[in-house]
């Protein structure tokens, strides 16, 4: 995500480097270049032009840093104004003095609410809560089963609840709700999240449903549930929403396949609500909170390394990392089964090219990010394939693959001689180099085993 606005953000501010102080012309000339970045991109123009208008004020007004370079400083503060565009801090979350929290999922029709209401359940539970899910949308068919689909993926609580056999209407969403309501408080969920029904467009029977629900249910936070590739119809959305019911945040959905990211820009700043939650997949757990300065580093070619570090806290299993290393950094080298191992963890934490997207662009990442696009994510799959076809003395002990055992692992994984070897070669070359690590001393292994296994936590 993001791709688009990053890509021409650091052409932009390639105009400054080599000028020796910041001037009006070199300053104009680099806005001008933002300025159709940030259009280019989908960002709302009122949004775009207010933004730019006050990196101007700031590049012409402020007090220089003399340790920083004209490219540097406007670098600064396009990064500063970005961050108080999308919000200084990350929204926190609301809830009731007296539970259930009711949060009310709002939003149109194919924005993604009910797959965003699990996320949200499942997102919760992972913090200590017990979220129960109902569906009110009694008009779009199959909607209530969606739910219930979804509800029991991620074994959350779900309300059914009964319909009118004489026909659905706005008596049976209050009805729906209120009755949901009773159910969270007997059963002890301290949540109701409520999946409301969508429309293909704005129109005025939507809004007075909602209005009535809001003032049935009096929820802590109404939630727009907005569909980031949809651009600015996004956007005119969630003010028409927040206009009528006055929206608490909002929550961008289908970000991985969204590259230029002016929804998230524009949203915050024509509803003054904060974006609280991305969905980044379609996984449950495909699913993170808003950081605005994390966001606003990915943006500005910075990475997201703290993000990176919660996700492989969160999903890697560390005591098979410890065992790992220790194994590894012995002397005894490792097997093809702890190879295998290593890439079904290093899986867990998404495809590589959204791996090594969160790392910065400069430096030394940045031929690792240029090669992001051309990573074959199934040669992953093929070497697990490789060493499945492998008896487990084979895996063990690699260096009884003879040419024989190599043409039979061929064979049985469905790949050619050349790949079997050149995982074979691999293999050997990171065994050397781990005994070469292994055999510098005994404090590289204390280090490593201390931050894998002495209960640190990343990012934290």
């Amino acid at each position: 995500m993001f791709e688009t606005l990053s890509e021409k953000l650091q052409r932009s501010f390639k105009t400054l480097r080599g000028q020796g102080t910041l001037s009006d012309e070199n300053i104009n000339e680099a806005l001008r270049e933002i300025r159709v970045a940030l259009l280019e991109s989908d960002v709302n123009l009122e949004v775009a032009r207010d933004l730019i208008e006050k990196i101007r004020a700031k590049a012409l007004g402020s007090i220089v840093a003399t340790a920083l370079s004209p490219a540097e400083q406007i670098v600064k503060i396009v990064r500063d104004e970005l961050i108080a565009t999308l919000g200084t801090d990350t929204a926190r979350f609301k809830f009731a003095s007296q539970p259930p929290s009711v949060i009310l999922m709002a939003g149109l029709q194919g924005s993604g609410k009910t797959t965003t209401s699990g996320k949200l359940a499942q997102w919760l539970k992972k913090g200590g809560h017990r979220p129960m899910l109902v569906s009110v949308d009694v008009y779009r068919p199959a909607a209530r089963e969606q739910l219930a689909v979804v509800a029991r993926s991620i074994n959350a609580q779900l309300y059914e609840g009964q319909l009118d056999p004489n026909g659905a209407g706005t008596d049976d969403v209050l009805r729906l709700a209120k009755e949901a309501r009773r159910e969270a408080a007997n059963y002890g969920c301290d949540i109701l999240i409520v999946d409301t029904a969508g429309r293909l467009g704005i129109d005025e029977a939507l809004m007075e449903e909602m209005a009535q629900l809001k003032k049935l249910l009096s929820p802590t936070e109404i939630l727009f549930v907005a569909d980031a590739m949809t651009g600015q119809d996004a956007v005119n959305s969630a003010k028409a929403f927040n206009d009528k019911l006055q929206i608490t945040g909002a929550i961008l959905t289908k970000m991985d396949g969204d590259s230029r990211g002016g929804a998230a820009l524009s949203i915050r700043q024509i509803t003054g609500q904060p974006i609280k939650f991305l969905g980044t997949g379609e996984k449950p757990d495909a699913f993170e909170p808003f950081h605005p300065d994390r966001i606003v580093s990915r943006i500005m070619g910075m990475g997201d390394i703290a993000t990176l570090l919660e996700r492989a806290d969160e999903k890697l299993d560390k005591s098979k990392a410890a065992d790992f290393a220790k194994k590894a950094l012995s002397g005894d080298g490792f097997s093809l089964e702890d190879f295998r191992e290593q890439l079904r963890q290093i899986k867990k934490l998404g495809s590589m090219q959204s791996i090594l997207k969160m790392l910065p662009s400069v430096g030394p990442f940045a031929q690792m990010q240029k090669a992001a696009g051309s990573i074959d994510e199934k040669q992953f799959s093929r070497v697990e394939t490789i060493i499945d076809s492998m008896t487990r003395k084979e895996r063990q002990n690699a260096s009884i693959i003879n040419g024989s055992r190599r043409k039979r692992i061929a064979a049985g994984s469905g790949t050619s001689m050349q790949e079997v070897n050149n995982l074979l070669r691999q293999h050997q070359q990171m065994s050397k180099m781990f005994k070469t690590m292994g055999s510098g001393g005994g404090k590289m292994q204390q280090r490593l085993m201390s931050q894998l296994g002495g209960g640190q936590r990343f990012g934290r």
